[in-house]
């Protein structure tokens, strides 16, 4: 797999709402979860996996992709009415997982600030039991 520095990130726009904020009008701890899920989400989407569709199979056996475990750093907070960008890469392709990286940023002025990053473990899962990744989903991933 190509360096990251080389790799061009799935990018979303993501805009900062009241409902994502505490009292004080800083994001939320829990709302940056929900960004880098539609981030992740996005970046399947992009590469013509539908999650949706893979939980209803009607031909071969059904699965999903779970989060298995998430390291998360808290670098700066973001506000309310802030324009975010969550950038999603992928890092390794296992058997049976897929591990990626993903960060949150804001354009200050001249300069993007990294809010908060994430390496996040997922596996892949058919009824509760772990599921090779098929090839033509695992074709799909190592695209872009």
């Amino acid at each position: 797999m190509e360096s990251p520095e080389s790799v061009v990130p799935h990018c979303l726009g993501i805009r900062v709402y009241y409902e994502d904020t505490d009292f004080s009008g800083i994001v939320y701890h829990a709302s940056y979860l929900r960004f880098m899920e539609r981030g992740r989400t996005e970046f399947l989407r992009e590469r013509g996996i539908s999650q949706g569709l893979l939980a209803m199979r009607s031909e071969g056996e059904a699965f999903a992709f779970v989060v298995r475990g998430m390291v998360l750093d808290f670098l700066r907070p973001a506000r309310m009415d802030d324009e975010l960008i969550v950038e999603t890469l992928i890092e390794t392709i296992g058997g049976a997982s897929i591990t990626m990286t993903q960060r949150v940023t804001r354009q200050d002025s001249e300069q993007k600030t990294i809010l908060v990053t994430a390496t996040v473990r997922l596996a892949i899962l058919a009824g509760s039991r772990a599921k090779r990744i098929p090839p033509s989903i695992r074709a799909k991933l190592a695209e872009g």
